[in-house]
């Protein structure tokens, strides 16, 4: 009977029972590379910087149209210092396809508004709004920085980030005090903090003198002498509000990262981890960090513009290739991450089609929401080249559906990947708490994702 079982059921097993002493060496290794990624990059610009950076030290040269390639090149092409895409020229041509992964480094935040600073009760307040899909009561009061770029009436530019120094002041959103929260508690949880609620405290200091908004004019007078901005600056400025303080171990055991931002940056970092360490693949392997996901992936630096097709076209050229043949031939793993089974909330999800922490890298057929609407929905050809290739690297994963049909849903950049004719598969890693301020993976899902993308490019 047990040998039955074993040869015709599927039984799941918890990846640390086959993890070797080697993998664990090398997942800890990996995963402290990670959090340092994390720390230092919280935004796109940030990511997409780090990324050319590592890319130019690990040999990368940028790719311009009319530059000669061939097998073994290494290219990137940054988009707009918010975006960027790699790719390792392959032994084979362009027209028998690339082998594609794509994440995003874009994720949930506050976003301050065009003319964001006022005072009111002698506090000077940034007035924000949100970016993606959050929960706005989880944004108050907890510590909070700020990054983004300003550029200046002079044309000059400036980068600021303030509040994760432990030098640095922190920022602040208020919620009202328990004793008076009647009427509060009986609101919804979308409406316990409203959208016009998420105002961040930056002083209450007044500037000595007579006259009116005292405590804003030092704000900007501080503001002044340290970066030479004024207020009209803040119109060509890029300032997001993040949850300040880095990635940390959670649990005794230290086998979880809790950290902002592991949607999507973990996929992203597996991507370029992975595709650093290869040489000449058979096939091009093509990295995507790309833009604006949280959103809709609109705009030119989103996965819907036409950013991916004008550096594919610049390859393919160098090669004599048609792009649309190449895009035909090509794979797409879309590593995005999924949400893990949380005991606590049992009720929203399928449990046999629900992935768990710490049985690898989730692999979707589909995403969307209710009647699968904005998915790509992968077909069976395209599982089985995924399961084959993962089962051949040694590599764990699992299967997973994005919570019951009718609770709800979500999207990831597949579906635009698909409207190319790339056969596409979601896979990335599971979290708990995802578009919280701060998110929970494992190391291990971490460290098997990374091994499915240098996998998936190396078939």
């Amino acid at each position: 009977m047990e040998e039955l079982k074993k040869s015709l059921l599927n039984e799941t097993q918890n990846g640390y029972a086959q993890l070797t002493d080697s993998q664990r060496t090398e997942m800890e290794n990996y995963c402290a590379r990670y959090r340092t990624f994390l720390d230092t990059c919280k935004m796109e610009r940030e990511a997409t910087a780090w990324a050319v950076e590592t890319a130019k030290a690990n040999g990368f040269t940028e790719m311009v149209p009319g530059k000669e390639v061939k097998a073994g090149d290494k290219l990137y092409f940054n988009n707009r210092n918010k975006s960027i895409i790699l790719a390792v020229v392959g032994s084979e041509s362009l027209a028998k396809g690339a082998n594609i992964c794509a994440a995003h480094v874009d994720s949930p935040r506050l976003d301050l508004k065009p003319n964001p600073l006022y005072e009111d009760a002698e506090i000077a307040y940034f007035k924000t709004h949100y970016y993606g899909g959050v929960k706005k009561y989880q944004w108050a009061t907890i510590p909070l920085a700020i990054h983004g770029v300003v550029y200046r009436k002079d044309g000059s530019v400036v980068s600021v980030t303030v509040g994760e120094d432990e030098s640095d002041p922190i920022f602040y959103i208020s919620d009202l005090l328990i004793h008076l929260s009647a009427d509060q508690l009986q609101k919804t949880a979308a409406k316990v903090i409203e959208g016009e609620q998420l105002n961040v405290i930056l002083g209450s200091e007044p500037l000595q003198g007579e006259g009116s908004d005292l405590v804003k004019l030092h704000i900007m007078k501080l503001l002044n002498e340290k970066y030479g901005l004024v207020e009209e600056d803040f119109l060509s400025a890029e300032l997001c509000v993040l949850p300040a303080g880095k990635c940390r171990e959670v649990g005794f055991d230290r086998s979880l990262l809790g950290a902002y931002g592991h949607d999507d940056r973990v996929c992203a970092f597996a991507e370029l981890y992975s595709l650093f360490a290869i040489d000449t693949p058979k096939h091009t392997a093509v990295c995507i960090l790309a833009d604006k996901e949280e959103i809709g992936s609109v705009g030119v630096t989103g996965m819907q513009s036409d950013a991916f097709e004008y550096f594919m076209e610049m390859l393919c050229q160098a090669q004599g290739v048609n792009l649309r043949q190449c895009l035909a031939n090509s794979f797409c793993l879309s590593a995005d991450v999924s949400n893990a089974f949380d005991p606590n909330f049992a009720e929203v999800s399928d449990k046999r089609n629900n992935c768990k922490l710490n049985y690898g890298i989730a692999i979707l057929k589909y995403t969307g929401s209710r009647g699968k609407a904005g998915a790509s929905d992968a077909s069976a050809e395209a599982m089985g080249h995924v399961r084959s290739t993962l089962d051949k690297a040694g590599v764990k994963w699992q299967i997973a559906t994005l919570g019951k049909v009718d609770q709800g849903g979500g999207g990831t950049v597949a579906a635009y990947m698909a409207n190319r004719n790339i056969v596409t598969v979601d896979a990335g890693v599971p979290v708990l708490s995802m578009h919280a301020p701060m998110e929970l993976v494992s190391k291990l899902d971490c460290y098997m994702t990374m091994l499915a993308c240098k996998a998936i490019y190396l078939a």
